[in-house]
């Protein structure tokens, strides 16, 4: 009877993350109903429950409301999605239906591609950034190959920023919460020429103290400290013609991950588990130690023992035009961009006193890309179309060093030797410096035919090609001893395409079925590789998905549900881990297996009365390796890493108005997440048990709307949880990411 009653309750709040992010286009019919949400997730602006996709659209205002400020905040609010990191401020795991991919090197390339205003976020290290003066973030869930190309056969991330408009605004907002963090958005934008040339600009500054003691230097670790800004220029010189040209800056001065570390070398026979590590029940006993003898043992998440305190310093700069011409029913679209991303990242990745392990991680990219679309302009037509052309050319450089084992040095210094350089047993500093350098091309086409009033099939072919040229070399103490070099080129090219069938059944709802095929392109490792097979090129690996779905609305649009079912068949799989090769853990990046994976997904948003808006979102997923043998390990029939069975969130709105015309605003959240899986293997040591998270924020705000105060708590019950998992054998260490801890805060925020 309760899981009933729980069900029942869960229908009627499915999604207010969903629901508070509607984009209001046309007015609702009474007081009650259901705002249209539009969305542009097929390049064109469309009502969210006529698009024959799943699509999660977010405001500015959902996100604030749950102190979203970057990518990784968007964990677990659209169903199916998990995004974890083991960064800072870089290289974030994004994972759709269990598809993406947690290679942190800079020349990687998620199986969820990134888009701000058109622009694709290829490089992990700017994907951290821009969430600031936001107008909407759309999530889209399965292969995205047709209209977004290669690299989201998982889905895409769509973030559009708000535009200049031709009246005068002013936007600001300052919050203070939990270890001092302060954070400060504000923008203005208005007309410069009348009718012809508005601008806006905007900037967000933030910063805390750390919420990590490092009892070592007596300081916290773990601090935010960045800063970004954006310039939007919309010049409008006739009816039909615009053109928004766009710069933007972003610069990260926070700390370095400093993570926990769990010792995993029993010295007892009673502290030695069945693998030969430590037993979970004696992580924190002193029975347990890592390599050099280092155990963490007071069993406090929240503090560590770092001799090295690093900085995690990233630099980005963008520039983007896009141009409308529009002429004859068409429109001709150009999306021009340019960015660069710098990144100096110096790691205490050992996470303990000693000096076993840090890594430098020295990154470099630049990109060009350009996007070409002639599309239809008649969206109550009978045929939809856009035809186009893409092109990408970028620059990956990498440059880190790996200091290892250095407090092991004093044991081989001779007289020929006074560094105590010992390559053979891993004392030494290592580095990998490469270039990588991509020219990718592109033409793509998609039609949408309404076969009658009621029916619409949809036809969309994609033709992709990446050219790649990797030099590469593996070297000991910056090229004494160079350990291979390797000059190769490789062009890896596909189709991705999609069919779809959508049928109204009336004004209120729709159904499709769809096929996509996505793919996400070979390459070449960007990790330290001792041997020429690590450096030989992956291929592309591809995912044939099969969807059907159900988009409604009822009770007079008090009540919007949108379910779909997918099933994928995911081939010649690039997966990333960390293995244990002839005593010391490397990494391996390679085509290891098949997968299936198949789900379900529903979205509700209800209004029951006028002040109040329920919302909520649930995915079930089977997603498991096919037959994977990695290292003379089994993982056939294992879990995907990054991919629980079931997520949930739901949220509620309550607006109470007040006699002087001001109102209350009430939000509470909550999202759950069954066990997660970090690596391939399963083993229970690396994995996450289910967790439930809950916030909530009331407010103030003012008759005219221009003011807003109020007070928020973000975990609220303070929970503490893994995030991510990294685990070293060969050093007898585990560095496990943890959750921030509770916030509690205020804020203010004003709108002109």
């Amino acid at each position: 009877m309760k899981a009933v009653l729980f069900l029942g309750c869960a229908a009627l709040a499915l999604s207010s993350g969903v629901a508070t992010a509607q984009t209001a286009s046309t007015p609702a019919s009474d007081d009650t109903a259901i705002a249209e949400i539009v969305v542009t997730a097929q390049k064109r602006a469309e009502n969210l429950q006529d698009v024959p996709v799943s699509v999660t659209a977010l405001t500015a205002d959902a996100l604030a409301a749950r102190g979203v400020d970057n990518v990784l905040a968007l964990n677990n609010l659209a169903p199916g999605m998990r995004i974890s990191a083991n960064d800072a401020a870089a290289n974030p795991k994004i994972y759709i239906r269990g598809v993406g991919l947690s290679d942190f090197n800079p020349n990687a390339s998620s199986g969820v591609g990134v888009y701000v205003d058109g622009v694709y976020i290829g490089s992990p290290l700017a994907q951290m950034a821009g969430f600031f003066d936001l107008g909407q973030v759309e999530v889209l869930r399965g292969p995205q190959g047709t209209l977004y190309g290669r690299n989201t056969n998982g889905g895409a991330i769509n973030i559009t920023t708000k535009r200049p408009t031709q009246t005068y605004t002013a936007d600001a907002a300052l919050e203070y919460a939990t270890f001092n963090a302060v954070t400060a958005e504000a923008a203005v934008g208005g007309p410069i020429i009348a009718d012809k040339l508005a601008f806006r600009a905007a900037g967000q500054w933030v910063k805390d103290d750390g919420y990590t003691y490092n009892r070592t230097t007596g300081n916290n670790v773990n601090a935010a400290d960045h800063w970004a800004g954006r310039l939007s220029l919309l010049f409008t010189p006739t009816d039909n013609f615009e053109m928004l040209t766009q710069v933007n800056r972003y610069v990260n001065r926070g700390d370095a991950i400093a993570p926990q570390h769990r010792a995993l070398f029993p010295s007892t026979a009673a502290a030695t588990g069945p693998n030969g590590l430590c037993a979970p029940n004696a992580y924190a006993s002193g029975a347990c130690a890592d390599l050099l003898g280092y155990a963490d043992t007071d069993n406090n998440s929240r503090a560590i023992d770092a001799n090295l305190e690093g900085k995690d310093k990233v630099d980005l700069f963008g520039a983007s035009n896009q141009a409308t011409w529009t002429f004859k029913g068409m429109q001709l679209v150009s999306v021009t961009a340019w960015q660069w991303a710098h990144r100096n990242d110096m790691e205490n990745t050992d996470a303990s006193p000693a000096q076993m392990l840090e890594i430098n991680y020295r990154s470099r990219q630049h990109q060009f890309t350009q996007e070409l679309r002639l599309q239809s302009d008649t969206p109550s037509g009978r045929l939809n179309w856009v035809i186009g052309g893409y092109f990408m050319d970028e620059t990956v450089q990498d440059n880190t060093r790996q200091d290892t084992l250095r407090d092991l040095r004093p044991l081989f210094v001779t007289p020929d030797n006074p560094t105590g350089l010992s390559p053979e047993n891993s004392v030494a500093v290592f580095g990998w410096p490469y270039t990588q350098k991509t020219k990718g091309y592109a033409v793509f086409g998609q039609a949408d035919y309404k076969i009658t009033d009621k029916l619409t099939g949809t036809v969309g072919l994609r033709w992709s090609a990446d050219d790649k040229h990797m030099n590469y070399k593996s070297q000991i103490e910056d090229g004494l001893i160079v350990l291979l070099t390797s000059d190769q080129k490789k062009t890896f090219s596909a189709w991705s395409g999609r069919l779809g069938l959508r049928y109204a059944v009336n004004d209120d709802t729709n159904v499709y079925a769809t096929y996509n095929r996505g793919y996400k392109s070979g390459g070449f490792f960007g990790g330290l590789a001792t041997t020429p097979e690590e450096v030989e090129p992956y291929d592309n690996e591809t995912l044939d998905a099969y969807e059907v779905g159900l988009k409604s609305e009822f009770l007079d649009h008090r009540v919007r549900l949108n379910v779909s079912g997918f099933y994928y068949d995911y081939k010649n799989q690039q997966v990333f881990a960390q293995a244990l090769r002839n005593g010391l853990t490397v990494l391996v990046l390679d085509n290891a297996a098949n997968s299936k994976v198949y789900g379900g997904e529903a979205e509700i948003t209800a209004r029951p009365i006028q002040p109040l808006t329920l919302t909520a979102g649930v995915s079930l997923l089977h997603a498991k390796f096919g037959e994977y043998f990695s290292e003379g390990q089994d993982f056939t029939g294992n879990r995907l890493p990054q991919s629980p069975k079931v997520t949930f969130n739901t949220a509620a709105t309550y607006v109470a108005p007040l006699a002087n015309g001001s109102s209350i605003v009430a939000n509470i959240d909550a999202n759950y997440s069954s066990k997660v899986y970090f690596d391939n293997s399963n083993a229970e040591r690396l994995s996450q048990d289910s967790v439930w998270i809950a916030g909530a924020q009331v407010s103030w705000r003012s008759p005219d709307q221009k003011i807003e105060a109020g007070a928020f708590a973000r975990n609220l019950f303070d929970k503490t949880y893994v995030v991510s998992i990294s685990n070293i054998d060969s050093l007898g260490e585990d560095l496990l990411s943890m959750n921030r801890p509770r916030s509690l805060g205020v804020f203010l925020r004003y709108h002109y």
